[in-house]
């Protein structure tokens, strides 16, 4: 049984029994187990914490999500309606040339039409003018000699009985 006093171990676990005695006589125990209940209740707010900014980051990206499609639906409106408007502009354009056209086409057939009309006037006038002097050169060839003072003794004859 000495040699059971004699070995070194058997005083350390009895040193060692002895200090957790004295741990426990002097409450070591409650400020682990407090300790440990704080940390607990540490790690159990901080995982309350992340399951509350979880929630809040889900609705907030439920919200993002809703205002991404009303932006879609927006984009898609305005596209559609830049497109209703430029087939708008596209159709009053062509309306416009088609009308522009038409009355340049107008104009252009008046003036051929005044052209024409001008054209025919100056003939007439140039036959007229050629007419008259033909006429006037038959005239005074045929008012020559006897004939052409037998007509102007009538003339004058004609003339005397309008006055009177």
């Amino acid at each position: 049984m000495i040699e059971f006093l004699n070995n070194p171990e058997i005083w350390v676990a009895a040193a060692f029994l002895i200090f957790l005695g004295i741990l426990l006589r002097i409450g070591a125990h409650r400020f682990m187990f407090d300790a440990l209940d704080d940390r607990s209740a540490r790690i159990r707010s901080t995982l309350d914490e992340a399951r509350r900014l979880r929630h809040e980051a889900e609705e907030v990206l439920v919200e993002y999500k809703r205002r991404q499609d009303e932006a879609e639906k927006t984009a898609a409106a305005i596209v559609h309606s830049a497109g209703v408007e430029a087939e708008r502009m596209t159709a009053d354009a062509a309306a416009k040339v088609e009308e522009f056209v038409a009355r340049r086409t107008k104009m252009a057939e008046t003036k051929i039409a005044q052209a024409e009309a001008q054209a025919i006037a100056d003939v007439r006038a140039a036959a007229a003018d050629v007419a008259v002097a033909a006429a006037g050169e038959m005239l005074s060839g045929a008012a020559r000699g006897a004939a052409g003072e037998a007509l102007i003794a009538r003339g004058i004859a004609d003339l005397k009985a309008k006055l009177n």
